[in-house]
């Protein structure tokens, strides 16, 4: 650290980081990378945040910050550029195929590339680069970009890190360190359970919150938000099971397999357990206040939401499985409405949505258990699930969630 209070982010001779993408997450994660001395270069499309970091340098608003950081950021890799050891592809879902080719030449030979965007995008980039180059890191905490090289951290958490197909992998280690100053960073051999949670999380938070407009604690103050959110995450929890996978709980914040609805909640006016679910999302509401969906940050920049990557993903895998999913296929039309201009973000949009979809969940549906073990067939949409027979769901109890 300078005199001056800005950090030079001097390099080491460890391995060489390419961050692909500068928003919320990606301007953060260059930042610390900066700061801890890291061989970094940050790469954007635009050239507004590429200008800034330049000129000013990566600047981290709250506290425990790095505060200011000397960076360097491009929006092209000339042709002698040395590889990187690490590309971290940091772009909303919808770019993420665009950047993975762009950048494939520019990958060590014995690199990997490490998808941080929410949704399962794995399996796409392995389809790219091949499945011994890629891991995934599952991203535990929210940030967002204030203006081009300012970014502000709008909730704690930290990392998971794994390979899809669940084998160990040497270059998780010194991932693991250099993430290491972001938040706790887990490695694990469950990716897939770890992926799905949180994809049940980002179909309701994220997509409702593109659609309210505003921050996650104001949305989940409204009992219907809340409801909506419990219906999203059901059905993602229903398209899971059937598809073999044994679900994670993403930085402790919520065990799906006890969340998600039963036959007996869908029908009850009020119950015990209902009042347990909805006390857990005013929980969560409250410690990630500031969270603001980054698809509606997207879209306010003009890019397409990601939806088709969140509650698409679960639509279509429904679909093939034989699992009906009416909500997250309502929450789809109405984001792509939304991002066609057809109507402004809302919390009025969120209650009109919610009244359309009363007579889609009324009929009562019973959860086959979750799998003992991860299974293949989760990892990829291509592999048929093994057949299971359907059976009513053991609720957990509420004390084992962490909050």
């Amino acid at each position: 650290m300078s005199q001056d209070g800005v950090s030079s982010g001097a390099r080491s001779s460890g391995p060489r980081f390419l961050v692909v993408g500068c928003g919320g997450i990606g301007g953060l994660v260059a930042a610390h990378l900066f700061a801890g001395g890291h061989d970094v270069t940050a790469l954007t499309t635009n050239a507004r945040i590429a200008d800034a970091i330049n000129t000013k340098g990566l600047r981290v608003l709250g506290e425990n910050s790095p505060g200011v950081v000397r960076g360097r950021a491009v929006t092209e890799l000339g042709p002698g550029t040395e590889p990187f050891d690490y590309i971290l592809l940091a772009t909303q879902p919808p770019q993420v195929e665009e950047a993975a080719r762009g950048v494939l030449p520019h990958l060590a030979e014995t690199g990997a590339m490490v998808t941080f965007q929410n949704g399962l995008c794995e399996p796409r980039l392995a389809r790219i680069a091949g499945p011994e180059r890629v891991l995934g890191g599952v991203v535990a905490w929210g940030a967002s970009m204030a203006e081009p090289g300012v970014y502000e951290r709008t909730s704690p958490g930290g990392f998971v890190l794994g390979r899809m197909d669940g084998q160990p992998d040497d270059r998780l280690y010194p991932l693991a360190k250099a993430l290491g100053s972001i938040g706790e960073t887990i490695l694990t051999d469950n990716l897939a359970g770890a992926r799905w949670s949180k994809l049940a999380i980002n179909c309701s938070i994220s997509s409702l919150g593109a659609l309210g407009g505003d921050r996650l604690g104001v949305l989940l103050r409204h009992r219907f938000i809340r409801r909506l959110t419990l219906e999203i995450m059901t059905e993602v929890v229903l398209v899971a099971r059937a598809s073999g996978v044994k679900l994670q709980k993403v930085s402790g914040t919520l065990d799906l397999d006890w969340i998600a609805l039963s036959d007996a909640d869908r029908t009850a006016v009020a119950s015990p357990s209902l009042f347990a679910k909805h006390a857990i999302l005013l929980a969560v509401g409250t410690r990630f206040r500031k969270m603001r969906s980054s698809m509606l940050a997207a879209m306010e920049r003009g890019r397409p939401p990601a939806v088709d990557f969140l509650n698409g993903e679960i639509t279509s895998r429904g679909l093939s499985l034989g699992i009906a999913t009416p909500i997250n296929a309502a929450v789809q039309a109405e984001v792509h409405a939304l991002a066609a201009s057809r109507t402004p973000p809302s919390l009025a949009l969120c209650r009109a949505l919610y009244e359309r979809t009363r007579s889609l969940v009324n009929a009562p549906f019973s959860i086959p258990p979750p799998p003992a073990e991860a299974d293949p067939a989760a990892l990829d949409p291509e592999i048929p699930p093994p057949p299971r027979k359907a059976t009513t769901a053991r609720a957990t109890s509420p004390s084992s969630l962490e909050l």
